[in-house]
């Protein structure tokens, strides 16, 4: 099973990384995506700045499975996580960076 548990939540096993103590920024991307290189910049520049969170990148094309149970259509898309593993925020296309610290503010 790849994708999330009953209760909506994920874990390290199924995210396949490590989740942050407070928060954990899941950002799924595509070999030929080209605003997931800057996202990839934004969500680790935030994740360096804020402690106990975490940036995570999986790569849409070899987890299938986890894409299609969280319903991802498009890279980048991008979770916010809780310290439990909720998915607490979602978003699609590049974020700004304002914008991540405003929904790890709703995380944690």
């Amino acid at each position: 099973m790849d994708g999330p548990k009953a209760d909506g939540t994920l874990d390290a096993a199924r995210l396949g990384a490590e989740l942050g103590d407070r928060a954990t920024l899941v950002q799924f991307s595509s070999a030929f995506c080209q605003p997931c290189r800057a996202t990839r910049r934004v969500l680790a520049e935030v994740a360096g700045m804020v402690e106990g969170v975490v940036h995570v990148e999986v790569d849409a094309e070899a987890r299938l499975e986890l894409v299609r149970s969280l319903r991802i259509s498009r890279t980048p898309t991008v979770l916010v996580l809780d310290a439990a593993g909720r998915v607490v925020r979602r978003a699609t296309g590049q974020p700004r960076t304002a914008d991540v610290v405003a929904a790890l503010g709703q995380a944690m």
